[in-house]
């Protein structure tokens, strides 16, 4: 599990908006509401959860910094 700042990756931020699962899904209408995730994968919606508590993103961390 990861603490701290997390290390940003512009490969995988521009693959998780492109990939083709995510625009068949879009496309088709087969989004689940916000918050939903446990439903659909418990298991990575924990593991999720945990990650984000303890970890951080640097951008959003500039961003409070200079608004």
């Amino acid at each position: 599990m990861k603490f701290g700042v997390r290390k940003p990756s512009i490969k995988k931020r521009i693959s998780a908006r492109t990939s083709i699962k995510r625009q068949v899904v879009h496309r088709a209408g087969l989004k689940m509401p916000r918050g939903y995730g446990w439903l659909r994968n418990p298991k990575k919606a924990v593991y999720n959860k945990v990650y984000n508590k303890t970890s951080f993103d640097i951008f959003k961390l500039l961003k409070k910094i200079f608004k």
